[in-house]
């Protein structure tokens, strides 16, 4: 019997306005996304160059003003650099640092230790509990601190009652205190909302290989440390990546709320400090330019970070 001959099918590329057109009702809804975008992001970009001129407001107009002031250079810039540039970057960097210390292992060892939790209850429990501060706005975080750390406070009175102090302590007029204060405040708000990343790329992890491990005697942290951490690297890696981007980005809420002015030479940080002489002091030119400095150290330490990965795992994608 003669074998029918196969038929040949024949594809025709599309062109590019082809099937921009098959595609159009995809790209309607996109339009909103990137209206928001181009409006909230890239229009504001503009304000760039008030970084570089002595931006002052006359009523003729936002762009007419800005394009209109007197171009300085990187006038702000030196100033800056030859003012408070030490100290706030200080304070900038011990605040974020003691932060990256707390917040970025506990919601890893948070994500594992509910992963290992078996009543459903109680996982769940410990889990709306750690993710419920990250709702919390910081006016009523900033209270719960200040209310425990008062001189007639828990932790005052828990010190005293266990002999570790014989008066009360004033944490929040010693300045090195502030900086660890705002550590832990930090990684308590955003624990929660972190281990669940985690705990979503555990979810992803093949229940065969905890069966294998389990048929060949491994107990739960020889799983931990050999299956569960090396699947959830890349995860780790991309968070750390980030981490180490946002290092500059302390916030201001945290700092102005909990701050005073007997500590101002070690709370005041970068957002703080723009947000003083930019808004406050109507310096608008300077606080573009510290902010802008800001800016451009974070997309160092982003790419940096994320060649870092490559160059020392080789199994490591980074962010792009």
């Amino acid at each position: 019997m003669k074998k029918p001959e196969s038929a040949t099918t024949i594809v025709t590329k599309k062109s590019l306005k082809q099937r921009l057109w098959d595609q159009r009702y995809l790209f309607l809804l996109l339009l909103p996304a990137l209206a928001c975008l181009i409006v909230f992001s890239y229009i504001p970009m503009t304000g760039i160059y008030m970084a570089f001129t002595n931006f002052q407001p006359r009523g003729n107009g936002y762009l007419q003003d800005l394009f209109g002031a007197e171009f300085v250079g990187f006038q702000w810039f030196e100033y800056f650099f030859s003012t408070d540039f030490f100290k706030i970057m200080r304070n900038t960097l011990a605040t974020s640092l003691i932060t990256l210390l707390f917040s970025f292992p506990v919601p890893i060892i948070l994500a594992i230790m509910l992963n290992e939790v078996k009543n459903k209850f109680a996982k769940s429990f410990v889990q709306t509990a750690t993710y419920l501060p990250y709702f919390i706005s910081w006016v009523i975080a900033a209270n719960i601190f200040l209310t425990f750390l008062s001189s007639d406070g828990v932790i005052n009175n828990i010190l005293m009652a266990l002999g570790v102090t014989d008066e009360s302590i004033q944490f929040f007029q010693h300045g090195p205190y502030f900086w660890w204060i705002l550590g832990v405040a930090n990684a308590w708000k955003g624990m929660g909302y972190n281990a669940i990343i985690y705990l979503a790329a555990i979810s992803g992890i093949s229940q065969d290989m905890y069966e294998a491990a389990d048929i060949d005697g491994a107990n739960r942290w020889n799983k931990i440390v050999h299956i569960t951490l090396p699947a959830i690297k890349g995860t780790i890696i991309v968070m750390l990546i980030l981490a180490i981007g946002g290092v500059l980005n302390t916030g201001y809420e945290q700092q102005l709320l909990m701050a005073n002015d007997s500590i101002l030479d070690y709370s005041d940080v970068l957002d703080t400090y723009a947000y003083r002489y930019g808004l406050r002091n109507g310096m608008y030119s300077y606080g573009t330019a510290v902010g802008l400095f800001k800016s451009i150290v974070s997309f160092v330490l982003v790419m940096g970070a994320n060649k870092l990965s490559k160059r020392f795992d080789d199994d490591s994608s980074g962010l792009f």
